[in-house]
This record gives C-alpha cells, structure tokens and sequence, in this order.
C-alpha cells in the first residue's frame, strides 16, 4: 500500500487521521456508533437486520490500542442504533426498532429499559438515540417513526415530551442524535432538516445552527461547545454559542457516530465502509 500521512484541522487543533482501529469481527454487521467509557475503553456498535443476518454482538469492547476485549448484547439488541455511556458505569442502547433503550451494566448484562419492547408509540416510535443532563435526566431522541424528545427522571419516569413533524422552531424532520451541554441546554441533530436545534433542559427552543447538511451526529466538546457530523461529509466544530470554529473531511460517506475520548482522540462511526476512523491530536 501506498505510504501516505493524512491530516486535518479543527480551527486550532490538529489532528492525524487512522484508519482502520479495532479487532472487529468480520461480517457480523456495520459499525453504526462508537463511544469511550471513564478508563478509556473503546466500546463499538455493530447494528444487524436480525431477520436476515447472521448473528452476532451488539456492542465489542477495545482497549485503547485497539485490542479485542469483550463483545456482548447479541441476544438482546435487534437492531441497535446508537449507545451512551451512563457516568455510572451502565450502557443505554437503542434498540430501534424493537421500540426500546436497553439499559445493560458494565459487563453487559441487560438490568433494565425504558419504553416497551415491541410496542411503537409507549412512548417510542422507532427511536434513534439518548443523552444525559449533568443532573441525570435522560433525553431521548425518538425519530424515524415520531419528530419528538422524550425527558425522562434518573429513575426513569417519563417526565415530558416535545416537537412535532414540521420544519418550524421545535419541529423535527428525523431528530437523529442528541447531547446535553455542559451549561444543560440539550442539542438536536434535526437532519432532514438540515439543522442541530439548542433547546432550554425543559424544551423551550433556544438556537438553530444550520449550514449542515443531514447532520448525524452531535457531541459535546471539551470547552463547552459541540461537534456535528453531517453527509457533506464533514466534522464541524462550534463553540459554546453556536459559533463555527473549524471544519473538516475526516471520513469518505460522513460518520452516524462519534465520541471524544478522554485522550483528546476524536472517534468516529462509518457505516460504509463499514470501520472505525480515529482523529488523533498531533
């Protein structure tokens, strides 16, 4: 193979771009969303039709170094779409469209969910992914079957809902990823939209950040500000009021998943080619 160095740049930040990283199983799905624990461990979805395709794990574990750890949540995710780490140690996956987020512990073992599995609408409609507020409520984006965000307690309780189809403030068009800010406000990947929506923790819209083009995903930085992927394909990275600090074209079709590691390495999720790109600060 050619030796070729590629690089790129978020304003002031640097970065060596590697691929492919991880010990990943060959055949037994697409990479669909990525994220880092406390220590440091690489945790990868892999996403399945599980009427048709072969069996396989739902989430593998990496060391940093891209090791094979652990891989675990076959038998209980059908079609997941995109994961969180709780602060606490445990794993919300979203199993799309079983209707469900599964919540699993640090080894993998399911120990309980919100919504009702294999039931659209109570109150998931084939939802795409979850967050948490720094005072442990979980947000949920719910949307391919709803345009909605659902707010749940640290228990769990259902606490409220908003947004609706459309293409106004506070409507969504496929509300695709979700994270909450350092400051509590809660951002939305609004994708056929074309925009990330900032809304107040209880839902009073806030902030459109448009110039995106069917964003992916969305992230929170170090200094309180947030990443977005979008299909251009691009990373792009905005301060803690919106502003664009720097972009770039770190993957071939755009990333469905990301995470800043505790290292400062950027992950990102690309579903074709199926793989794991990492943007390593130099």
């Amino acid at each position: 193979m050619p030796d070729h160095a590629l690089y790129v740049t978020l304003g002031p930040s640097r970065y060596r771009v590697e691929r492919p990283f991880g010990d990943l199983p060959a055949g037994l799905g697409c990479v669909t969303d990525v994220a880092c624990t406390a220590d440091g461990t690489v945790l990868v979805q892999l996403r399945r039709d599980p009427l048709v395709d072969a069996a396989g794990p739902a989430i593998v574990a990496l060391a940093p170094d891209g090791r094979r750890l652990a891989e675990w949540g076959g038998a209980e995710v059908a079609d997941g779409h995109m994961f969180t780490p709780h602060p606490d140690g445990r794993v919300f996956v979203v199993d799309r469209d079983a209707h469900e987020v599964i919540i699993f512990n640090a080894a993998g073992v399911r120990v309980g969910a919100l919504g009702q599995r294999g039931q659209p609408g109570a109150p998931f409609n084939a939802p795409c992914d979850v967050a948490f507020g720094p005072d442990g409520t979980i947000y949920v984006a719910d949307g391919y079957g709803h345009s909605q965000v659902h707010r749940f307690s640290p228990e769990g309780t259902l606490q409220g809902s908003w947004g609706a189809p459309g293409r106004r403030a506070g409507e969504f068009s496929t509300p695709h990823s979700i994270w909450v800010l350092a400051d509590g406000r809660v951002a939305v990947a609004d994708r056929e939209n074309n925009r990330v929506q900032i809304f107040s923790a209880q839902g009073e819209h806030r902030q459109d950040i448009s110039d995106l083009h069917k964003p992916m995903d969305v992230h929170g930085a170090a200094d309180g500000g947030f990443y977005v992927t979008d299909q251009v394909p691009r990373l792009s990275r905005y301060n803690a009021e919106g502003r664009l600090v720097g972009r770039c074209r770190p993957v071939l079709n755009g990333a469905h998943g990301m995470w800043l590691g505790p290292d400062g390495v950027i992950y990102l999720a690309e579903i074709n080619p199926s793989r794991v790109t990492r943007l390593v600060p130099c």
